[in-house]
């Protein structure tokens, strides 16, 4: 992973990481609408969303300053039927210390070219559609809108419409087609 010039760097998620990937995660819950979640989620759950989520093609990264974790990104199963194998979905959440300063740009700029590494085809966000920052993130590293579904989810009492961005990370024209290099 990169060590930038300026503060922080982006490396591969561990096991150790867990504690606070599961903090950042919950602040989320409890304080925004980045995730639909309602409830909290334990130590345990957040282990096993790891497992899931930095095994095999998958990869978490997280992004630390001066030893401290800030915030991570990582990416998925998008869909569990074999079809969608080479799809992923993925995801970005930042402390509110760590928003406004790179950090998120740099996260999924990892991930994309790790995914890529992997041989993904096709990298997917679900994102709320008042999540504005995050949107123009994604814009501005080639993700284009591919769908919306209007009062699709429920939170802090609203209905909450989803946005899917999407970014193909190859030319391949069909599934089979060697990767070029």
């Amino acid at each position: 992973m990169s060590e930038p010039a300026d503060e922080g760097r982006v490396r591969q998620a561990t096991d150790a990481d867990v504690d606070v990937i599961r903090e950042i995660y919950n602040h989320a819950i409890e304080h925004s609408t980045a995730t639909w979640d309602l409830e909290p989620v334990s130590l345990d759950d957040r282990r096993g969303w790891l497992v899931g989520h930095n095994t095999g093609r998958n990869v978490t990264l997280v992004a630390e300053v001066d030893g401290l974790v800030v915030g991570y990104a990582g990416y998925g199963t998008f869909r569990s039927k074999a079809g969608w194998a080479d799809t992923v979905e993925h995801s970005v959440y930042l402390t509110e210390a760590a928003r406004g300063r790179g950090f998120g740009r740099r996260l999924l700029v990892e991930l994309v070219a790790a995914a890529r590494t992997h041989q993904i085809h096709a990298m997917v966000g679900v994102l709320t559609s008042d999540n504005e920052v995050s949107e123009r993130l994604h814009r501005s590293l080639g993700f284009v809108e591919v769908g919306r579904m209007p009062q699709v989810g429920r939170k802090f009492g609203r209905w909450l419409d989803a946005v899917f961005l999407q970014l193909v990370l190859d030319e391949r024209s069909h599934p089979d087609d060697a990767i070029p290099e």
